[in-house]
């Protein structure tokens, strides 16, 4: 994703990245070396080194840093992508649980209380419309227990 300008919001303490795929921030604060009120950005520029998809930035320090539109990318749109990896998930789950149990699908359906259509658009593993509720329904149908584990993520 290569980045058509770049610009900084010192105010707002982010780097604002225009790029193909969209316009996104990046806050200061994820940076490294973090630019600070004493240790301002003096130079920054799009890398033509790193194919145009990183910002490469130097401190009053000399400390040099960059900003890759990954990072700003991953930064914006988590919390979406999060939601369908953990969609994704669930599906499989009960895809694997559906080849263990017994019970009809008929059956499923009446527990659930909706129709064979529905059913098979939860278990659609490319179906992102689908909400983690349902699918948290379908899964309490299947005898499963689900426990959710937060933790700090790593880089």
């Amino acid at each position: 994703m290569t980045i058509q300008s770049v610009r900084i919001d010192n105010r707002k303490r982010e780097w604002l990245l225009e790029t193909s795929r969209g316009r996104f921030s990046y806050p200061f604060a994820k940076c490294d070396p973090e630019p600070t009120s004493s240790d301002h950005v003096m130079e920054y520029f799009i890398d033509d080194e790193l194919a145009r998809e990183a910002v490469t930035y130097v401190l009053e320090s000399g400390r040099e840093g960059f900003v890759h539109s990954e990072m700003a990318f991953d930064y914006n749109c988590e919390p979406a992508y999060m939601r369908d990896l953990l969609l994704h998930q669930l599906t499989l789950d009960v895809l694997r649980s559906l080849e263990a149990n017994p019970l009809p699908k008929r059956e499923i359906m009446r527990r659930l209380e909706t129709s064979a259509a529905q059913v098979y658009r939860l278990l659609d593993p490319e179906n992102y419309t689908k909400s983690v509720d349902s699918m948290l329904e379908l899964l309490s149908v299947l005898g499963c227990e689900v426990e959710l584990t937060v933790r700090k993520r790593t880089a």
